[in-house]
């Protein structure tokens, strides 16, 4: 998910001596998640976009929920949270110079589909 291009924050950060708690998860998260995999068990039941606003990627919303449900925050929260947190924004995979943080109301929408859906 995160792209090729290098920031001006990647590479402040680049030059810590360490690493926090939260980055070191996330890292382990997205190396271990097979994404490809969950996106394509999600992708069926989502809409395809031919009204209204365009879609944001699946893989980002997936992965908006997820930092949601393990840091236990709200809607709000964790577009807050990613905003401020670079090891969030990474994992991610966003460019503020492309793209702006989904917000809060189409992160509901993905919770209520993944609801919706759930396999029990």
């Amino acid at each position: 998910m995160p792209s090729d291009r290098i920031s001006f924050t990647d590479v402040e950060h680049s030059k810590r001596r360490r690493v926090s708690r939260r980055e070191q998860f996330v890292d382990t998260m997205d190396a271990t998640i097979p994404w490809s995999r969950w996106v394509g068990l999600i992708e069926p039941f989502t809409c395809s976009g031919s009204r209204g606003r365009k879609p944001k990627a699946l893989g980002t919303m997936l992965r908006m929920y997820l930092l949601q449900a393990w840091f236990s925050l709200s809607d709000e929260g964790v577009e807050d949270a990613i905003y401020d947190s670079y090891a969030m924004r990474r994992f991610l995979g966003l460019d503020f110079t492309v793209e702006q943080v989904p917000d809060a109301t189409t992160l509901l929408h993905v919770r209520h589909l993944l609801e919706k859906h759930a396999r029990r």
